[in-house]
């Protein structure tokens, strides 16, 4: 499994928000931009939140593991894979959506925000921006948690 590069997720990002700028002035106008919906950063925050209570229970599990307490729990290889495919997932589309909602944000403040359902419009977008973030935050710390060791027996293998 290759790991998440943050080159790609700011790539990504960035695209997106550039085309939801230029897609939301031309929406404007032809006609009423739609909104950004409020549950947009409840949602993403609450991904967050469970990709970094998985990290840390995982992490937790691992550390004891290794340490070779009794009684403690071990990670099943494919629950961590499984952990990691998700939260590779989560923070790419975290990253688009992130960047759309940026995109968004951007346009309804250059557009001007003195009408108060704009004004909202906007707030509701950067929460979204954050809690996207926070969701790319989380999915890197889980693939680190997850990460196997280096084996150094193959390295040493391979010049032989």
């Amino acid at each position: 499994m290759k790991q998440l590069h943050i080159k790609v997720l700011v790539g990504l990002f960035l695209v997106a928000g550039v085309l939801a700028w230029a897609g939301a002035r031309l929406w404007d106008s032809l006609g009423t931009l739609p909104g950004v919906p409020v549950a947009a950063p409840i949602v993403l925050a609450l991904i967050a939140a469970v990709l970094a209570a998985t990290a840390f229970s995982m992490r937790s599990r691992l550390r004891a593991q290794r340490e070779r307490r009794p009684g403690a729990k071990g990670v099943d290889p494919l629950v961590a894979a499984r952990a990691v495919v998700f939260g590779q997932a989560s923070a790419l589309v975290a990253s688009l959506v992130a960047g759309l909602y940026g995109g968004v944000g951007v346009f309804l403040l250059t557009s001007g925000i003195e009408v108060e359902p704009r004004r909202d419009q906007a707030i509701y977008a950067g929460l979204s921006v954050l809690a996207g973030a926070a969701v790319v935050a989380a999915a890197i710390f889980l693939e680190r948690v997850c990460k196997l060791p280096d084996d150094e027996d193959d390295a040493g293998a391979t010049a032989a």
